[in-house]
């Protein structure tokens, strides 16, 4: 699963893989031992735990990069490699 942005501790990738019934849009986000699908649409916790601060700061990059984080989801589902996107400052 390639690492499309870090910042502030926390990992943030995208399932590569050629699927295109992969569930819904979201990322994988990894902060110290926690980590959680998040829906890319909205923001909510699909499965696992962030502490809220991270989470927080994972949902607000989302808003910000939402449009990009789409187009890496659809190059990941149809086995592309997901483009990096910058990190929250």
């Amino acid at each position: 699963m390639p690492i499309i942005c870090m910042f502030y501790g926390i990992y943030v990738m995208i399932q590569f893989e050629a699927n295109l019934s992969h569930h819904s849009p979201h990322i994988h986000a990894r902060y110290a031992e926690f980590a959680a699908s998040i829906a890319i649409e909205d923001g909510r916790v699909l499965a696992g735990s962030l502490p809220s601060k991270q989470l927080k700061l994972v949902q607000a990059w989302m808003e910000i990069h939402n449009e990009e984080l789409l187009a890496d989801w659809e190059l990941a589902v149809t086995g592309q490699r997901p483009f990096r996107i910058a990190p929250l400052q």
